[in-house]
């Protein structure tokens, strides 16, 4: 076996799972998620995802899965038993690690005692709850179902039901300043279990949220504020004992996200149902996987062929370079300098490496390492674009 199939190998073997049904669409959400006013039928749907899973089980034989995660959309949305059916499908299929996480996302809106037992009864043993915010107001403009209230009886019945819990929250919101993000980011701290996601507000094209900022009717923070609360968040966080260990994740030391560790490391991964994505060592070659994104079209695709699978393509040497370094320059961890060569089969130009280094961008470590420094983030695409020219 060669040195970039064992490195891909070591970096674990992850299933996601993708719901995309939610109760409404947020206006800033880009993601592949789609509101339906009529009972989703969801004993037809888990079928095509036990068919979906089955074709991609053909072509992954002999590995061991680390790690689950139920994505959307909203899958909190999804009935215990149809959450179930999906993990049972799974572990018959695969092998499986015997500390295995089993992620689920949910929203504050969606959940309840009985639902959450339900999940933790069918092996779920993490959630992430799409908190965003701790005030009213911001989850009125942020098209959130759900209180402030709501969300705090949510995150305490996660606590009290899932060995690990994650949840979300969003900043550089319009009109927040960095004294009251502080505040919530340290109220916040004071009710995560081991995990904080902390996203900027990003604008997205083809969002309600795109269309009011180019007409001027939604303002968000300056690039200067915006950095200003980066920094904050990064040292806030590091007083707590939750350092970020990628651009916008922070844990407990051990309590990092293993699932997203996956993409990072850029280990293998199945994508199933509507729009999910995957990456997978077949042979010598590394493939590119993605589905019909519509759900309904996906769900005919399944049924007919056994899976929606639209997209199955072999990555370049050059294309396996890039990726490794957009998502392995992501995390703190920074990236093994051998696995890219193996993978782009060229060196990293030293001549550009020293200006980059020059200007505080990255810096080197031990074990033949590169990573980014906390500057090189938040210019991190201009980064890797320099490194990999």
């Amino acid at each position: 076996m060669s040195d970039r199939l064992m490195t891909s190998r070591d970096s674990g073997f992850g299933i996601y799972v993708h719901w995309p049904f939610c109760a409404a669409k947020c206006p800033y959400c880009d993601f592949n998620s789609h509101v339906r006013h009529q009972p989703v039928d969801q004993d037809r749907f888990v079928a095509a995802f036990e068919r979906e899973l089955k074709h991609f089980a053909d072509l992954t034989k002999g590995k061991t899965v680390n790690s689950i995660f139920l994505g959307g959309g909203t899958p909190s949305l999804m009935a215990p038993k149809t959450v179930e059916r999906i993990l049972d499908c799974i572990s018959g299929l695969w092998s499986m690690d015997d500390n295995v996480e089993i992620s689920m996302e949910a929203n504050p809106s969606s959940v309840e005692a009985e639902r959450f037992r339900g999940y933790r009864s069918a092996g779920v043993n993490r959630v992430s709850l799409g908190v965003q915010s701790l005030h009213d107001r911001d989850l009125k403009l942020l098209g959130r179902l759900h209180d402030a209230d709501t969300a705090l009886r949510a995150i305490e019945m996660a606590r009290n039901t899932f060995p690990r819990l994650s949840f979300d929250l969003i900043y550089a919101r319009p009109g927040q300043t960095a004294e009251a993000w502080q505040s919530e980011l340290e109220r916040a701290i004071s009710l995560a279990a081991d995990h904080l996601s902390l996203y900027q507000l990003t604008i997205e094209e083809g969002t309600p949220f795109y269309t009011l900022y180019h007409a001027g009717k939604l303002k968000i923070p300056e690039p200067e504020l915006g950095a200003e609360l980066y920094e904050l968040t990064q040292s806030v966080t590091e007083a707590h004992g939750l350092p970020a260990y990628e651009v916008s994740n922070h844990a407990k030391p051990g309590a990092e996200c293993r699932h997203n560790l996956v993409y990072w490391r850029y280990g293998d991964y199945v994508g199933v149902g509507p729009g999910a994505h995957g990456r997978l060592s077949v042979g010598v070659s590394r493939l590119a996987t993605a589905t019909e994104r519509h759900p309904e079209s996906w769900l005919g695709d399944v049924e007919v062929n056994g899976h929606g699978v639209i997209e199955n393509a072999g990555l370049s040497e050059e294309e396996q370079g890039d990726e490794y370094l957009l998502m392995g320059l992501r995390l703190v961890e920074g990236i093994d300098v051998a696995r890219y060569e193996a993978l782009a089969h060229r060196k990293i130009d030293p001549g550009r490496l020293a200006v980059l280094i020059e200007h505080g961008m990255v810096e080197e470590l031990a074990g033949n390492r590169l990573r980014a420094t906390p500057n090189g983030f938040s210019v991190l695409d201009a980064v890797v674009a320099d490194l990999a020219a």
